[in-house]
C-alpha cells in the first residue's frame, strides 16, 4: 500500500499549489485559500496535427509530464519536471533542440515502442524520475484507453 501512497503524494507535491480568490467587500481585499488539491490525471488533447498526452491538472499549466507527437513519428517529445525512467530516453541534444515552453528545460525523445509507454497503456503504470526521486504515475482504465489512443494516433494518425 505504501508503495502507491508515497509516489502519489510525491506526484501531488510536484504540482501542489494554493489559489487565492478575492471576496467581494467594501473593506480591503480579503483572500481565502483553496483547501482542495486539484485532481491529477492523464489527458489527451490535439493542437492542429500534434497530439499531446499530459499528466497533470486538467485545463491548467500544472503538468508533471507531457508527451507530444505528430502522426507517423517514431518518437514522442518529452517535457516536464519528471521523465520516464527508461534507458530509451534520448536527449534532445543529439538532434534538433526543443525547449519546454513552460519550464525552459530541453526536451527529450522517447520511442513510441518503448516498454514504459506500452506498460502505461496496458497496466496503467509508468515509472518516472524527477527532482523528488523515482516513483510511479498511475492511470485509470479510462486513462489507459487515452494513452492507447495517443500511441495509435502517433503511429498512424488514426485513433
Amino acid at each position: 500500500m505504501l508503495k502507491y501512497v508515497i509516489p502519489a503524494a510525491a506526484a501531488l507535491g510536484l504540482i501542489a499549489f494554493s489559489a487565492r480568490t478575492e471576496t467581494p467587500s467594501a473593506a480591503p481585499a480579503a483572500y481565502e485559500v483553496q483547501t482542495e488539491t486539484p485532481a491529477m490525471g492523464w489527458y489527451l488533447s490535439r493542437e492542429g496535427t500534434m497530439a499531446k498526452l499530459a499528466y497533470g491538472v486538467a485545463n491548467s499549466d500544472q503538468l508533471a509530464l507531457m508527451l507530444t507527437c505528430e502522426p507517423g513519428q517514431r518518437a514522442a517529445v518529452v517535457y516536464g519536471s519528471v521523465q520516464p525512467d527508461t534507458p530509451a530516453l534520448i536527449s534532445a541534444g543529439y538532434g534538433p533542440t526543443e525547449v519546454d515552453p513552460l519550464s525552459g528545460a530541453i526536451a527529450a525523445r522517447l520511442p513510441l515502442h518503448d516498454p514504459s509507454l506500452r506498460k502505461l497503456a496496458r497496466d496503467g503504470r509508468m515509472d518516472v524520475e524527477g527532482d523528488g526521486g523515482k516513483f510511479t504515475l498511475a492511470a485509470s482504465k479510462t486513462e489507459q484507453r487515452v494513452v492507447g489512443e495517443f500511441l495509435a494516433y502517433c503511429a498512424n494518425g488514426r485513433v
